[in-house]
């Protein structure tokens, strides 16, 4: 069996703990499902960035972007239980939720995008939303052809398996995609082998922090890139499930930390604290040859309980000044995490509460994130060689949680040694 690597880099392989809920799940799911660690955990409840297992033990929660403005936040609690005690449809029925909503977000985009020129479209998941943003913009190019990083992940629909390399052995590289490093160096030959092979130029779509990659913040790459995409046809998608709603510090999205504007942008996970709802928004323009010939409907996506949940969201960042947050603990976290100087650290790359240490090679990584969890912080990995350790908490995340983070990071590093 071949594994990817955005799936196994830190997942449990099964059959050594005979844990009942482990061997239950097992008969019950599907095999394709992992669970992270080696030593797989048991949550029961959250608060904040503090998660807590079955036995009542603490964890530090510096993984979790879902839950972005920390876990079980009271405002968004109570939102969603107002609204699910008053009324949950769908988008077919008219209701002002979704309608101020829309008007707060894209407020965020350029120009003040609520004045029309961008428009926005909900669903349930980014797999969803990017699946759509492909769609839109083969539609207003007339073209197929797509641009990704070698590395990326933007879903597991059939059309975004197709532009994921990181799902390596999972899937196949569609053949009307090209695969360009994070650095994008490579795109003028990618545009020109796709318009030889008769594809054309759809979209350049990229995760604006290059997470799946290996956490790649250079601001000053993205804009050239873009240029030869526009100047080919193309659009921009800025895939925003991760590094979205304020989390690189530079203002609600990724993409402003690079001076672009996109075409499309495609959010998720962070955006209503673990109710599923995402969306895409496009300009105007973009998206108007697709309105005009498929007609859009998602049962359940900008229903109205995800949508209050999504505006508590936006009132917490704002009112908690979490964009501020994420760029001064953030600052902190990757200066604190730099000063190790430890000599299994290559590198150390960042931007707000987005920070990826790069380890000599994957076995140290691995080593290294189950350390961790055993001494309860949860990090993952990410990066082609599986060896980049992904810091990403919630946006709550503090100057305290900051120090135990570093602790135990210095303590298992040091363990490593013995």
């Amino acid at each position: 069996m071949s594994f990817s690597n955005i799936m196994d880099s830190n997942s449990y392989r099964g059959g050594h703990l005979g844990d009942p809920l482990i061997a239950a799940r097992d008969r019950v799911l599907g095999p394709a499902y992992r669970l992270f660690y080696d030593n797989p955990v048991h949550l029961v409840r959250g608060q904040g960035t503090r998660l807590y297992d079955a036995d009542g033990n603490c964890y530090l929660d510096a993984y979790n972007n879902v839950a972005s403005v920390g876990h079980c936040h009271p405002h968004v609690i109570d939102a969603v239980t107002r609204q699910l005690g008053t009324l949950n449809t769908h988008t077919r029925y008219l209701h002002e939720g979704i309608v101020d909503y829309s008007q707060r977000l894209l407020a965020t985009f350029p120009g003040a995008g609520s004045d029309g020129s961008y428009q926005v479209m909900y669903a349930c998941t980014g797999s969803e939303v990017n699946d759509l943003a492909l769609r839109v913009a083969a539609a207003y190019t007339g073209a197929r052809g797509v641009i990704v990083t070698t590395e990326a992940y933007h879903g597991n629909t059939e059309a975004v398996t197709a532009v994921s390399p990181s799902l390596g052995g999972i899937a196949s590289l569609g053949a009307h995609v090209r695969a360009v490093d994070p650095h994008l160096d490579g795109v003028a030959e990618a545009i020109a082998d796709l318009k030889a092979s008769g594809y054309g130029v759809s979209a350049l779509i990229v995760d604006t922090i290059f997470s799946s990659d290996g956490i790649y913040p250079d601001p000053t790459v993205l804009g050239p890139a873009v240029e030869l995409v526009h100047a080919a046809g193309g659009v921009l998608i800025a895939d925003e499930v991760q590094p979205g709603f304020g989390r690189t510090g530079a203002g609600m999205w990724g993409f402003d930390r690079h001076d672009v504007v996109p075409d499309l942008v495609t959010m998720g996970k962070p955006m209503a604290n673990g109710m599923p709802v995402a969306a895409m928004a496009a300009r105007g323009e973009v998206l108007a040859p697709f309105a005009e010939s498929v007609p859009y409907f998602n049962t359940f996506g900008g229903n109205p309980v995800s949508m209050a949940a999504a505006s508590a969201v936006l009132d917490i960042i704002e009112d908690e000044k979490l964009i501020a947050n994420a760029a001064t603990v953030g600052e902190t976290l990757y200066s604190a995490v730099a000063a190790l100087a430890d000599p299994r650290i290559t590198e150390v790359r960042g931007a707000g509460l987005y920070v990826g240490v790069e380890l000599v090679d994957r076995e140290t990584a691995r080593r290294v994130v189950n350390g961790m969890r055993d001494r309860r912080v949860l990090i993952s990995v990410c990066g082609a060689g599986g060896n980049v350790l992904k810091i990403r908490p919630p946006m709550v995340f503090s100057p305290a949680d900051v120090d135990w983070l570093v602790a135990e990071l210095e303590q298992v590093l040091a363990s490593l040694a013995e």
